[in-house]
């Protein structure tokens, strides 16, 4: 490379660095990244509380509730698991079924607290009252109960924490879901 190749090159650098701030200052901006809009707190909850219960927090209490009357260690897998109607005799069954079911429940407590959560009724969800905020704590707590019950591959002790759940789930019930009417609950 000869001598005048070099000066040229560098010349060609210079000129290309001190050209970047002009074009810096002359070039469109990128476009700022779009805020996402601020959603309602209906928006965050599309489900009410009746469905919370029917889609998660029931399916996942029939499983414990079969537990309680077939013992998951006697449970056969089924000829294909992967398509079982039973989660006991599912690919995840057996205790792992149960398992599950209860760390389901645990979670769905905190959708029960989400503010803008309504009731099957249309009516607000009392999230604000102590009782509710109670309940879903009990509800959260029984979950791990069944939970800690479940890793232990214990019959005896899923029949406990099962009678726990039922208890704790009856106390919710008794106050907001037992109404005469539709239109009565969560009250």
């Amino acid at each position: 490379m000869s001598n005048n190749t070099v000066v040229l090159a560098i010349c060609a650098g210079v000129a290309a660095m001190a050209a970047a701030p002009a074009y810096a200052q002359t070039a469109p901006k990128p476009a700022a990244a779009a805020k996402p809009a601020a959603t309602s707190p209906a928006s965050r909850t599309p489900a009410n509380v009746g469905q919370l219960m029917k889609g998660i927090i029931y399916p996942a209490s029939n499983v414990v509730f079969a537990a309680q009357n077939d013992n998951p260690n006697d449970i056969k897998p089924a000829k294909d698991p992967s398509t079982a109607t039973d989660p006991l005799q599912s690919a995840y069954g057996r205790w792992e079924a149960v398992e599950n079911a209860a760390l389901a429940m645990s979670e769905a407590a905190s959708l029960l607290t989400i503010p803008g959560r309504k009731c099957a009724n249309g009516r607000m969800a009392p999230i604000a009252n102590a009782d509710w905020a109670k309940f879903v704590r009990d509800l959260r707590a029984v979950g791990l109960k069944v939970y800690a019950a479940a890793q232990t591959k214990d019959h005896d002790k899923i029949l406990d924490a099962a009678d726990a759940m039922t208890t704790t789930c009856a106390n919710c019930h008794d106050k907001y879901r037992e109404k005469p009417t539709l239109a009565e609950r969560c009250k």
